[in-house]
């Protein structure tokens, strides 16, 4: 789940203003040193970032600090020595003292503590809650046991994403769940449009945007032992994709058994006033294996997970059944539909959709966003939506779509990187394997 474009992390909405010399040079810059993926173009950027003239930047092309949000951990990330970058409006820890690289490894074989606060957690409450709610998502809400969420899309009228979600049934007339920085005003504007109509009609559904609370995600191996210091609930029996209120360190949490890392853990929402408490709670109790990470080792976790990242892998104009997501459409809600865009995404299951989402390995300088994918013959076949070198596989991987037909593992593929061919094949997902915790 942090899932925002490249765009967003260089130059957020409302931060960039007129300097084109700037970002022309600058972005020659970083094209020249970049050995491709998030990861590497973070390092260059944060390069930049402490060699140039702070005041200068801010006055000539970012947002000034004060118009970036903060979240209740900015000052800790600072005195830790987090590298802070624009990111969705927010000014973000892009890393810490360790490289990008070695944060990826260590979150997999040790863990890692994200600040994900800039996530956008809400409430639905009321006996029409569930009904509400199905009809902007995929999801088959109302099969869901109380205190289970899952993934789901909030899709548009011709089927496509506007952006991807974990939900959580906390009660049968509560539903939690968390959207995406970069997707926060038009989601929020989204449901509450929808939500006007809803009530208008005599629908008891309202909602609650938790902007009192901060957000951690623990992830990694040490995750359930080092927080299950902190609190008497047995985690051991909290499952993946499941939910409880909790007290953790001394207040009170909302735990949900998820991640954007592929690797065991947790999503905490915490009050914002707890929130740095509990953060040097559970680095102490890791006894300094579980490290403070930023974006730019989330991004490459994610992309060896297998995971979208909304803005690049999940556009308007694609469908859950293009990405990949066939799986989070509720059995149910193929046989009835009922959600906005349903006589497409349903028409698709049926007949097959036209491009599909795969996974790459290539050879060569890695393969970026917009790289082209060809067949053997040279034929444009589909498009790279994220890549870079992955720290774990120590081998370049991708993601993409390409044209139906194409999709399948083995299938043999040239990708374009700056003009020049280089040979590649279609994988499956995952690249690297989940570690999920779930009943034997």
């Amino acid at each position: 789940m942090v899932r925002h474009s490249l765009n967003e992390l260089v130059h957020p909405h409302g931060t960039l203003v007129s300097c084109t010399k700037f970002w022309v040079f600058l972005g020659i810059r970083i094209l020249a040193k970049m050995r491709g993926g998030l990861w590497q173009l973070g390092q260059s950027i944060t390069r930049r970032l402490v060699q140039a003239d702070k005041k200068t930047i801010a006055r000539r092309c970012f947002a000034s600090e004060a118009d970036l949000k903060k979240t209740a951990l900015y000052d800790f990330h600072v005195a830790n020595g987090g590298k802070m970058v624009p990111f969705a409006g927010w000014s973000m820890p892009i890393q810490y003292k360790d490289s990008i690289m070695d944060s990826t490894v260590n979150c997999r074989e040790n863990g890692s503590l994200f600040d994900v606060s800039h996530m956008c957690g809400l409430s639905l409450k009321g006996k029409d809650t569930v009904p509400f709610l199905e009809k902007l998502v995929i999801a088959d809400v109302a099969g869901l046991d109380p205190g289970t969420g899952t993934l789901t899309v909030f899709t548009n009228e011709k089927g496509g994403a506007i952006d991807d979600s974990v939900i959580t049934k906390v009660t049968n007339e509560h539903i939690y769940l968390v959207v995406n920085a970069g997707c926060r005003d038009k989601d929020l504007a989204h449901i509450e449009e929808h939500m006007k109509s809803f009530t208008s009609k005599g629908g008891d559904v309202s909602w609650h945007i938790h902007d009192e609370r901060s957000l951690l995600a623990l992830q990694g191996p040490l995750a359930t032992p080092v927080l299950q210091h902190l609190t008497k609930d047995d985690l051991s029996k909290l499952y993946f994709g499941e939910f409880r209120i909790l007290d953790i360190n001394g207040a009170t949490c909302f735990l949900t058994r998820t991640g954007y890392t592929g690797e065991d853990g947790f999503e905490i929402s915490v009050p914002s006033e707890n929130a740095v408490d509990l953060a040097k709670a559970i680095l102490e109790k890791s006894e300094g294996k579980v490290r403070l990470t930023g974006l730019g080792a989330r991004d490459s976790l994610r992309l060896e997970a297998g995971l979208c990242l909304y803005g690049n892998d999940m556009e308007q104009h694609t469908t859950p059944v293009e990405a990949g997501l066939t799986w989070a459409i509720g059995k149910r809600r193929r046989a009835e539909g009922g959600f906005l865009g349903a006589d497409v995404i349903l028409k698709q299951l049926e007949e097959g959709p036209p491009v599909r989402r795969v996974g790459l390995f290539s050879s060569g300088p890695p393969a970026r966003s917009h790289s082209e994918i060809q067949n053997e013959k040279g034929d444009n076949i589909g498009e790279v939506t994220s890549g870079g070198f992955s720290p774990c596989l120590k081998k370049n991987i991708a993601m993409g779509y390409v044209k139906s037909g194409n999709h399948k593992a083995g299938t043999k593929v040239k990708i374009v990187v700056r003009g020049k061919s280089y040979d590649g094949a279609v994988t499956k997902m995952p690249f690297v394997p989940t570690k999920y915790y779930k009943p034997s």
